[in-house]
């Protein structure tokens, strides 16, 4: 079953530029088209009052923790498939793929049913006003009940990933987010008298848009999987043991999700700070917080390709090509970081305009991008060096890295500064937290590849 697998493994020879390349740019178009749809929700939700804005700013970091822990699991998927595929089993890449949708289905249950039973609870912690609440409770309870949904869409691109398949993935992202397009004015604020006159939802519309997007995109991924080396069948699950690619896949998946997760935390209790501040600084907050989302697309586009190419040069023994394409993508995070940073504080009172008119929000939202745009590439480094380091079944190292940048480094910066210099300080934080990522990321991954042989293996 070698000649397969060889096949498939296409990213272990030809140019690694170009892999990346390849892989980036349709993960890039994919990932706008998911954070276009923030920007979407920010604006007709906008247009329904402060208060919704607010309320999604508060439901923004949750919503981003609980799908950060389904992309630990697709981050799990990746990895196995794609080292499976370089060492050129394709048997036990058809095993894992398989188990790996099944398992990432199962985990969508378990944390939907969570995530309905501990709204109030995890709101309430986050000082999430009480006349923010029935909007709060109106956009997760139908949140959660789809998240399962969202779910099966992280197995199947997982595995579509893991087999270098960008374009698939991305157009599984594009259908998700054109039904959002299209949903989302229709679902919040409802249609005109000459289409009908429905009032819409409110704040509820979003998310019920988002389910019906999340129905969307797992059709189209059980429609483009079956073209490839690896499509769906669950019947090779039938007469093998379940325990070997249950452990591969939470060995990475398991510290992925947490290293995932623990980033957008880390924005929660920021908000939680920010709410303290009033309002307005938590409307300008999150709305930056949407914008900043959509320009570092690139960035993310990057952190998701990365983890095909290096595992399957990891897997067949390239270190070289692994470490080829690990300095190809730092040197972009840098230049794209500092070159979006200048143009972001340029604009900042302009982009703010587009979410709101209020003037205390606007200075919110400008003050926010002066500080913490400086750190974008520094974040940059961070999430490509987390999908390196997954990629070579080294998620520890990258769940130990995300846990001391929140919580001994931003929270700490935060709340020390924050009783002198208010909303400053938690933006100050956010931007020593991205420095801090940065610099651990060259660290580590140096470490990693530093004890590998530097000459290739006899293929």
């Amino acid at each position: 079953m070698n000649a397969p697998a060889l096949s498939s493994a296409r990213l272990v020879s030809g140019s690694i530029p170009g892999h990346l390349v390849s892989q980036t740019l349709p993960a890039v178009i994919g990932v706008a088209a998911i954070m276009s749809i923030g920007i979407v929700d920010a604006y007709f939700i906008g247009q329904l009052g402060s208060a919704p804005l607010a309320a999604i700013s508060f439901i923004f970091p949750v919503a981003v923790a609980s799908t950060s822990l389904g992309v630990g699991v697709m981050v799990g998927i990746n990895s196995v498939v794609a080292r499976a595929l370089g060492e050129g089993d394709f048997e036990k890449a058809a095993r894992r793929a398989n188990f790996g949708i099944v398992f990432a289905a199962a985990c969508g249950l378990l944390m939907g049913l969570a995530l309905w039973l501990l709204i109030d609870p995890i709101f309430t912690a986050m000082n999430a006003p009480a006349h923010l609440m029935p909007l709060i409770r109106a956009y997760m309870a139908p949140y959660a009940s789809g998240f399962p949904l969202s779910l099966a869409i992280m197995g199947f691109n997982g595995v579509l990933r893991g087999q270098g398949e960008a374009k698939r993935t991305s157009t599984v992202s594009i259908a998700y987010a054109a039904a959002n397009w299209v949903l989302n004015p229709i679902l919040i604020t409802g249609t005109p008298d000459v289409l009908g006159g429905f009032e819409g939802f409110g704040i509820a519309g979003s998310a019920y848009a988002t389910v019906i997007g999340w129905g969307v995109g797992v059709a189209m991924a059980l429609w483009l999987l079956r073209g490839t080396a690896l499509p769906l069948n669950l019947g090779l699950l039938r007469n093998c043991s379940l325990i070997d690619p249950a452990k591969a896949i939470i060995r990475v998946g398991l510290p992925a999700a947490f290293s995932n997760a623990i980033n957008p935390l880390g924005l929660a209790v920021l908000t939680s700070l920010v709410a303290l501040e009033g309002q307005a600084a938590v409307a300008g907050f999150g709305a930056a917080g949407r914008l900043q989302s959509f320009v570092i697309v690139p960035l993310l586009g990057l952190s998701g390709a990365i983890g095909a190419i290096v595992g399957q040069n990891w897997g067949a023994g390239r270190i070289d090509r692994a470490r080829e394409a690990v300095l190809y993508a730092g040197g972009f995070c840098v230049v794209w970081g500092l070159l979006v940073a200048v143009g972001m504080i340029a604009a900042g009172e302009s982009f703010a305009r587009i979410f709101s008119d209020n003037p205390a929000v606007i200075a919110e939202f400008a003050l926010y991008l002066k500080i913490a745009a400086w750190g974008y590439a520094g974040f940059g480094l961070l999430i490509v060096g987390n999908g390196i380091m997954n990629a070579v079944d080294k998620a520890g190292f990258a769940l130990a890295q995300s846990v001391a940048r929140v919580f001994v480094v931003m929270l700490p910066v935060a709340l020390v500064l924050r009783p002198g210099m208010g909303s400053a300080a938690i933006y100050s934080a956010e931007l020593a937290a991205n420095l801090f990522g940065a610099v651990s990321t060259v660290v580590l991954v140096r470490y990693i590849f530093g004890r590998q042989p530097p000459v290739p293996a006899a293929r």
